[in-house]
């Protein structure tokens, strides 16, 4: 089986030979989604091979967390789904004699390099929609393993997903190899079908009342409206007394509830290509129980981010490691806080309002809303109809008595207008003595406190810049 990323096999050989000649290895990995599974799939891959690790996680890399990393006892460290950022304070550890690094991440590298270095950008390979985090450590691990790694190409799957690395519904370049390597080690189906989020998990109502994706009035939204729409179709949607979900449904059964969607849909002036996206590629993880998180790829990384966003990487390493039990269980209160905690936040949002200026529109919630989640707060608030949906939203929370966390959230369709938010995050945030950075469609900064309105000023700058 030839490599997944051809473009990225010299380096990945390369990475692959730092660390079978390493005494031990440190695995250092990002708290998110991508980096849970980017962790997932690199520790998985030293532990066939036979290489000593421990495994660390960091919200932020920064000289703090560098120079505590460089306190374990270990020669080599691995950096995964972050760690090119940063290149520039890694090297000085490297030069300083305190570890070898060995990288693999997906991220804008910053303006230094080093021997062992796996990134798609530095190939011409796009880090923001064809290859996420976990990606790299998938390519990382085959070089390591051969096709004995191919049964994790399901769990890097995840971590794209989980990085917002679809478009149009659907995987593309690099991400496609690794998603078809899955399919091949049969751990992993793809399938046209309804591209809702929950379809594994919620009622039938519910998904459809919640569904984000595409708007279709008296349904989304509107919890008697689905219900109605629902009963009016000629199919059984009930077990017992209970509603069924989506994964309950045979095939015709699905394609009735499509269809009478889509006419709904069309009659209720909803444009042809938003109706299209009600339908895109679902990736199904087929060794995970049918009805569950872990079933589909979307709902998997959503229970990943909910132990990561509330200090529990240790909870989401384990789910990711295959463990259940205990560990699931501890994974989905997590979720259940997680999804409470986000909805309180945007109704805050949705009540207090945000500014709208000329190129930006913002919200600053203080201490009101937790600083892990602002970003998934703001991208939900990006969604809804208290915003205007042509410009960049910001959203500040308070990370200490001196630091301000920032995520920003755009569309795609502001990318495709120029936007490029990694560079506006580390541009503006640099300018007021922080740092940031992150992807096009969504990136994430700390800034000093009462540097706010100094950041949002060069924020704004840089995105005229950007659409002129």
């Amino acid at each position: 089986m030839d490599a997944p990323v051809p473009e990225l096999e010299a380096r990945a050989d390369a990475c692959a030979d730092a660390l079978h000649d390493a005494d031990s290895v440190l695995l250092a990995s990002h708290i998110d989604a991508d980096g849970l599974t980017s962790a997932g799939v690199a520790s998985t891959a030293l532990e066939r091979a036979e290489i000593p690790h421990d495994v660390v996680f960091s919200k932020q890399l920064d000289e703090e967390e560098l120079a505590g990393i460089a306190a374990h006892d270990h020669d080599t460290v691995l950096f995964t789904d972050f760690g090119s950022g940063q290149l520039d304070i890694i090297t000085e550890h490297e030069a300083a004699g305190d570890f070898t690094p060995v990288i693999a991440d997906h991220h804008q590298p910053a303006d230094a390099d080093t021997e062992y270095h796996l990134n798609p950008l530095l190939e011409g390979v796009d880090g923001g929609k064809e290859l996420s985090g976990a990606g790299a450590s998938y390519v990382l691990a085959r070089a390591l393993l051969g096709e004995d790694a191919t049964d994790l190409a399901a769990l890097a799957v995840v971590g794209a997903v989980g990085d917002m690395q679809t478009v149009n519904g659907e995987l593309v370049g690099a991400n496609t190899e690794i998603a078809a390597e899955g399919v091949e080690a049969g751990v992993l189906d793809t399938a046209k079908d309804l591209a809702l989020y929950g379809t594994q998990t919620r009622p039938l109502p519910k998904l459809l009342e919640y569904a984000s994706e595409v708007y279709v009035p008296g349904i989304t939204n509107d919890e008697q409206g689905a219900i109605r729409f629902l009963d009016g179709l000629d199919v059984d949607l009930h077990d017992g007394g209970d509603w069924r979900t989506w994964a309950d449904l045979a095939h015709d059964e699905r394609q009735t509830v499509v269809s009478a969607l889509v006419k709904r849909a069309v009659r209720n002036g909803v444009s042809g290509d938003e109706v299209e996206n009600l339908v895109g590629t679902t990736y199904t993880l087929a060794d995970e129980e049918p009805g569950t998180e872990l079933r589909d790829a979307s709902e998997f990384s959503t229970l990943l981010n909910a132990t990561a966003r509330y200090e529990r990487a240790d909870v989401g390493l384990a789910v990711c490691l295959g463990e259940r039990g205990d560990p699931l269980d501890a994974a989905r209160d997590l979720l259940s806080q997680h999804r409470r905690n986000l909805s309180e936040g945007l109704d805050w949002v949705k009540r207090e309002g945000v500014t709208v200026e000329d190129e930006i529109q913002w919200f600053h919630a203080e201490d009101r809303i937790r600083e892990t989640i602002v970003g998934i707060v703001a991208g939900m608030a990006l969604g809804a109809e208290e915003t205007a949906s042509d410009r960049p939203i910001v959203g500040f929370g308070n990370k200490n008595d001196e630091e301000v966390k920032v995520s920003a959230r755009a569309t795609p369709a502001l990318v495709d207008d120029g936007v490029d938010l990694s560079v506006v995050m580390r541009e503006a945030s640099q300018a007021v003595g922080g740092d940031g950075g992150g992807h096009t469609v969504a990136a994430g900064a700390t800034v000093p406190k009462g540097e706010e309105r100094a950041f949002l000023d060069t924020a704004s700058d840089e995105l005229a810049a950007q659409r002129d």
